[in-house]
């Protein structure tokens, strides 16, 4: 119970690991606000988990609705601990080149990716403040870390989740607010494309795709108080793909 009392707000929740994260962060205590834009999907995951859960239609580029969420959090759970921010533009943002990639898909991208995981940061600013700190995940992805033509729009957009941790970290750890950023490298969910799957043996250092598990447990980690002076950090899950 390594979450209990704790509140959290997961984004992309209605899927894959932030659906995973949601499972094992309620059997670890924590009471949860749910976020997706798809609204059968994110509820369905609340539902599943009872009382502890709420499921909400949110997307997380809707600056004004972010204070929607934290409001949902406070005023249902008295309070709020932990962010993860999952929510992300991923397939059809990472199979476009530099000269495929338009101003109006670059802007939809990063204001998934970049200007959603900004603004949950600061809307969650107060309400960890008045709790005396907290903790804030943000998922970036292999692609932050190296770069790969023909997925140029989702790379930057990644980096600069990056860059937003360690700022964010600087600035809030005065109010003890740590964040941290988790790296999955090719992790087994229903986007993982087909072709890494079966081929993960051979590209993978050990042999295989990482499990939606063994990243929440990562995950969980960093939120918890086990990770009490961990900031600014980036913790990698990808089977010592990038090393």
């Amino acid at each position: 119970m390594r979450l209990s009392g704790k509140v959290a707000i997961i984004t992309g929740a209605g899927s894959g690991m932030g659906a995973e994260e949601a499972r094992l962060f309620a059997a670890e205590g924590a009471r949860l606000v749910l976020t997706d834009v798809n609204e059968a999907a994110v509820k369905s995951v609340a539902r599943d988990l009872g009382e502890v859960a709420v499921g909400l239609v949110h997307d997380a580029s809707d600056e004004a609705g972010w204070a929607t969420v934290v409001d949902e959090a406070v005023s249902r759970f008295a309070g709020l601990d932990i962010l993860v921010n999952n929510a992300a533009i991923a397939g059809e943002a990472s199979e476009r080149t530099l000269a495929d990639t338009d101003s109006a898909f670059l802007a939809k991208v990063l204001d998934v990716n970049v200007k959603g995981v900004i603004y949950g940061m600061r809307a969650v600013t107060e309400a960890m403040k008045q709790r005396g700190g907290g903790a804030i995940v943000n998922i970036a992805s292999g692609l932050a870390f190296t770069s790969l033509p023909g997925h140029f729009a989702y790379g930057v957009s990644k980096w600069a989740v990056r860059g937003a941790t360690k700022l964010g970290a600087k600035e809030l750890a005065p109010h003890n607010i740590r964040v941290v950023t988790v790296t999955p490298g090719a992790i087994d969910t229903p986007s993982l494309k087909l072709s890494v799957r079966e081929n993960a043996r051979t590209f993978i250092p050990l042999g295989r795709a990482g499990g939606a598990d063994e990243f929440a447990r990562v995950v969980l980690f960093a939120v918890s108080d086990d990770a009490s002076y961990v900031s600014g950090a980036e913790i990698m899950v990808d089977g010592a793909l990038i090393c």
